[in-house]
């Protein structure tokens, strides 16, 4: 009997025990509310390079582009020349004790599925946008910026409203400004003296380009021989416009349009037997991939006003270069180079301000910065005006075999 009583009292002693740990709740597995969680004893804890778990710890970057669709060389190299930035700034320890967090979501260069994408972003914890990569989306999501005070620095918007408010900034040209460089270019370097150009007067891209070009090609004595125009419903076709230029003695055709359609024109030109040089700007970028291995030749001696080139020897952009290639598989481009510059120039802006993300005044804080800073980037060495825009210098570069190559003055 004694033995059965020592065993009962035990087991009730044991049965209390656990009565007091557990409360008659199941066992807790975070920190009360208003208490600190123990600190791990993990001796090698996730670095969170990339992904910081920790609120607070980390720069939600958000941006816009089209990721599909006929201008998605555009998007796909901005995203991607970001998420290069952001590699090798989280790499290097980050910026004042934050990593960066990059988000980008497919807009096909549409206004509507553009604001669709920055809602979601801001749903998901956006704190500074790099816009949109295309100008009527990019216009259409500085109204959202707008609302929400944030720092948006779009890479390659280049429509004049693309920085139409106080938090708006760019780092690619204005349309104005390619215009007005292309000119004075083609005229500094005596490329030609008789000039054409074929626009897309549906698009105020393309319009905005032309209309400075032609307005700075007669101050620097070039001769506007012929102004062939298409729409976004007859973008395939253009014959008409090829055999008026031919018959205008025109030397250089300009072309302040998109690289898909950039494509169907010097395909058709090769065919024509027009021997005209072709020059365009950033809209060209991409016209290799556009136009296909199979009609490569086409492309051959085209121009286009850029300030980035992949074969240039500097140090930065060898590095850049060799490392976008070894990660993509595909030589960069000025619009890949436009967004590593762009997650650069947050990180200049977070150095300058240093702001942190959840403070009162990080909105401020970070707009103020833009006007204080200078930027050595791929695509210049860049400061910043009140109005947005950016200072730096233009280059070009020209279709040889297939490849961009820096162009160099004979």
């Amino acid at each position: 009997m004694k033995k059965i009583f020592a065993l009962a009292l035990a087991l009730m002693m044991v049965l209390a025990a656990f009565a007091g740990c557990t409360n008659g709740t199941t066992e807790p597995t975070e920190a009360p509310t208003g208490t600190e969680a123990p600190a791990t004893t993990d001796p090698t804890p996730d670095s969170g390079a990339s992904e910081p778990s920790a609120e607070g710890e980390k720069l939600v970057i958000g941006g816009i582009g089209p990721l599909t669709g006929d201008y998605a060389t555009y998007g796909v190299s901005v995203k991607q020349g970001a998420e290069m930035a952001v590699k090798e700034i989280n790499e290097a320890g980050g910026v004042n004790g934050l990593t960066f967090e990059l988000l980008f979501e497919d807009d096909q260069a549409d206004a509507e599925m553009a604001v669709n994408a920055y809602n979601k972003l801001m749903d998901n914890g956006m704190q500074v946008s790099l816009g949109a990569t295309t100008s009527g989306a990019c216009i259409a999501v500085t109204e959202e910026v707008q609302k929400d005070g944030i720092l948006m620095i779009t890479p390659s918007g280049s429509q004049k409203e693309c920085v139409q408010y106080d938090t708006c900034f760019r780092i690619c040209f204005t349309d104005p400004d390619q215009g007005n460089y292309a000119a004075q270019f083609i005229a500094d370097n005596k490329i030609a003296t008789k000039v054409a150009v074929i626009y897309d007067k549906s698009n105020d891209y393309s319009n905005g380009i032309k209309d400075n070009f032609v307005a700075k090609a007669a101050e620097v004595g070039l001769e506007v021989v012929s102004e062939q125009a298409f729409t976004d419903q007859s973008r395939t076709d253009f014959s008409v416009q090829l055999q008026a230029i031919a018959s205008s003695g025109a030397e250089l055709v300009f072309l302040p349009i998109y690289a898909q359609e950039a494509a169907y024109i010097l395909t058709q030109a090769q065919s024509a037997n027009i021997s005209a040089i072709f020059f365009g700007c950033d809209g060209l970028d991409g016209v290799i991939e556009k136009i296909g291995a199979d009609n490569v030749s086409a492309t051959e001696g085209v121009m286009l006003l850029t300030p980035f080139a992949a074969d240039a020897q500097d140090e930065q952009t060898v590095a850049f270069t060799a490392a976008y290639k070894a990660a993509y598989n595909a030589t960069p481009d000025q619009f890949a180079a436009d967004g590593y510059d762009a997650i650069y120039t947050i990180k200049a802006a977070l150095e300058q301000s240093g702001a942190k993300p959840g403070d009162a005044d990080f909105n401020e804080k970070m707009v103020a910065a833009m006007t204080a800073i200078t930027v050595d980037g791929l695509t210049g060495t860049m400061t910043w005006s009140a109005d947005g825009e950016p200072t730096k210098s233009a280059t070009a570069v020209v279709i040889k075999d297939g490849a961009y190559v820096a162009y160099a003055a004979e």
